[in-house]
């Protein structure tokens, strides 16, 4: 018998719009108040400046010539569709990876949307350390980030046991 909304990992879709509305407000506010290239100095450590990645990431593919914007769409559209899926055939107890999986898409289509609107994607957190300069991300790439670690760290600890106890299983 298939889940319900309410019994699937469908039930956590709050937090892809939590990801997509933060991603989308921040990079919002960056565009109508920051030049590309500008920075302000928060911390020894931390700027927040503005610049664009025209591919994926650590700018992956970005002087490609246009065509990676396409097919970091469909990547994007692919997986977030794959992991709908997912979710909606997993019980909603399994919360580790029901929130990895939704902090995932709502990463990937607040990057999608940028691509879609701009041709790139809107980048401002900028960690850094002397001269040496991780490069710059955004909410959407912490949410997917975050997401594929605790995509990993339930594959090493076994996440069939949570879904054995949700179903009585011993």
């Amino acid at each position: 018998m298939p889940l319900t909304w309410k019994d699937s990992g469908l039930r956590w879709y709050w937090v892809v719009v939590l990801v997509f509305l933060a991603d989308q407000l921040s990079k919002q506010w960056v565009l109508a108040n920051f030049d590309l290239f500008e920075s302000v100095k928060l911390l020894p450590f931390f700027n927040f400046t503005y610049v664009r990645n025209y591919g994926a990431a650590f700018s992956f593919l970005s002087e490609a010539g246009g065509w990676q914007r396409w097919l970091f769409t469909l990547v994007a559209v692919g997986f977030s569709s794959l992991l709908t899926v997912w979710l909606r055939k997993q019980s909603a107890s399994l919360w580790k990876l029901n929130l990895a999986y939704t902090l995932v898409i709502g990463g990937a289509l607040g990057n999608l949307i940028d691509r879609l609107m701009h041709g790139f994607v809107v980048d401002f957190i900028d960690f850094y350390w002397g001269k040496s300069h991780y490069p710059a991300f955004n909410i959407a790439d912490s949410a997917i980030f975050i997401g594929a670690v605790l995509i990993i760290w339930d594959s090493f600890f076994n996440s069939q046991s949570e879904q054995d106890k949700t179903e009585g299983v011993k």
